[in-house]
């Protein structure tokens, strides 16, 4: 197993704790910031970002693969629960834990960490959207970061040493990654911007023009 993927009982294990976090993000934000707009996602809202949380385990579970991570398969879960209330999406989502729980296992690496980083990039747009920081020394963050590091490993062996030899933190650099900070934000990180941008083309992740946390 590459030496930068988490093993994968740790993997499952943050997934049960980063479930129970948005869980009660969810059950602890007002109705009324349902609608807020969330950075980074497809124009999606609070709301309709939870529907795509909750709907990925449904599709798992489901068997509803075929194309899995397009624009189109996360667009059904956003039309499916995307009008529902933040309460009635917690409760969906804690209504599938036992299931997903049962199979998370048996998930392949780097498939299982490639499942848990969707889910904490998105949990952490949600709180950076609401204003409400949590989970950011999690493991799912580790997971998350050791998934991108895999990759890199081998196809850039430079941008590797410097991510896996800096003193920025797991959190920045997951969001750097992920498309959360600008080439100029990433540089004043002290982490090499522009390498990282190189990253970008043919990813499902964008780079911002602008700071957008």
């Amino acid at each position: 197993m590459p030496g930068q993927l988490v093993p994968i009982d740790q993997v499952a294990i943050s997934y049960v704790a980063l479930r129970a976090r948005v869980i009660d993000l969810l059950r602890s934000t007002p109705e009324s910031s349902g609608n807020i707009l969330v950075p980074c996602t497809p124009e999606w809202t609070i709301r309709q970002l939870a529907a795509h949380l909750v709907g990925v385990p449904e599709d798992v579970l489901a068997g509803r693969m075929e194309g899995v991570t397009t624009d189109a398969w996360t667009q059904a879960q956003v039309e499916l629960h995307g009008r529902l209330t933040l309460s009635e999406l917690a409760d969906l989502f804690e209504t599938s834990a036992p299931k997903i729980d049962a199979i998370i296992h048996n998930f392949p690496q780097p498939i299982i960490s490639q499942f848990v980083m969707d889910a904490v990039t998105h949990e952490q747009d949600m709180r950076s959207a609401l204003g409400v920081p949590g989970g950011r020394d999690s493991k799912a963050v580790e997971v998350g970061v050791g998934f991108f590091l895999n990759l890199i490993e081998v196809s850039d062996p430079p941008l590797f040493n410097e991510l896996t030899s800096t003193s920025v933190s797991q959190w920045d650099i997951l969001r750097s990654l992920t498309g959360r900070r600008t080439v100029k934000q990433m540089n004043a990180l002290g982490l090499d911007g522009e390498a990282i941008a190189l990253h970008f083309p043919g990813s499902p992740f964008s780079l911002p023009k602008e700071a957008v946390e």
